[in-house]
């Protein structure tokens, strides 16, 4: 039978979770704090205890009480409200003038129209366009100043296979960009492109029609006078 009060050595204490161990002075407990702790199986003195101190008005002397406390764990996101960022997509383009690129080099009409013939074959959507003077040229200066007006680029989202067009049509220069929308990738300034019709045709296959690069316009573009 324990009686109403114990004294019980503060180390002891400090192991079995009840006090700070820093606290090394004798105290008294309350008989029904004691039986708390004998009736408690050795599991549950093992766990961590959370200790409040509080000090007795009597009986001459401080001592330490052992609070239940129950703690709710929020998950709270520490970085705040998720900002939208805006994504930005890369495009490549070749770019050289207009007469080079529409009248004048059969073989880049030849390679436009296959991969449109292939894309549709696959239900593939079409990730290249013709720009008839460009205005993301503006961000290349360099490139602006080396090229006879109006000028004409092919962009696309692929850039291998913008290298492998670099490479089949030679006189033409290279480069990329970002951009946030494909309509800013693909805005452009108003042309009048006007080729002169050869006097004589040599070739063995007919001359591709005035006007055939508007099938590879970006959606919505006008319609440019040749």
């Amino acid at each position: 039978m324990l009686t109403s009060a114990a004294t019980l050595n503060s180390t002891s204490l400090a192991a079995l979770g009840v006090i700070s161990p820093t606290n090394t002075s004798r105290m008294r407990l309350p008989r029904t704090q004691l039986v708390s702790l004998w009736s408690s199986s050795p599991q549950n003195l093992l766990k961590p205890r959370i200790i409040s101190t509080a000090t007795a008005t009597g009986g001459g002397g401080s001592w330490e009480t052992e609070t239940s406390v129950k703690t709710a764990v929020a998950a709270v996101d520490s970085s705040g409200p998720a900002e939208k960022q805006q994504t930005s997509t890369k495009y490549y383009f070749v770019v050289a003038n207009a007469k080079f690129m529409l009248d004048e080099e059969e073989h880049f009409q030849e390679q436009l129209f296959e991969r449109l013939r292939l894309y549709g074959e696959r239900n593939k959507e079409q990730d290249f366009w013709l720009v008839i003077e460009p205005k993301f040229l503006e961000k290349f200066p360099k490139i602006a100043g080396r090229l006879k007006r109006p000028a004409v680029a092919l962009v696309s989202t692929n850039g291998t296979w913008i290298t492998f067009m670099k490479l089949r049509l030679d006189r033409v220069l290279l480069e990329s960009f970002e951009a946030d929308s494909l309509a800013e990738a693909l805005a452009s300034n108003p042309a009048n492109l006007d080729f002169e019709k050869p006097e004589k045709w040599v070739a063995p296959y007919p001359k591709y029609e005035s006007g055939w690069w508007e099938t590879f316009l970006p959606p919505g573009s006008a319609k440019h006078n040749a």
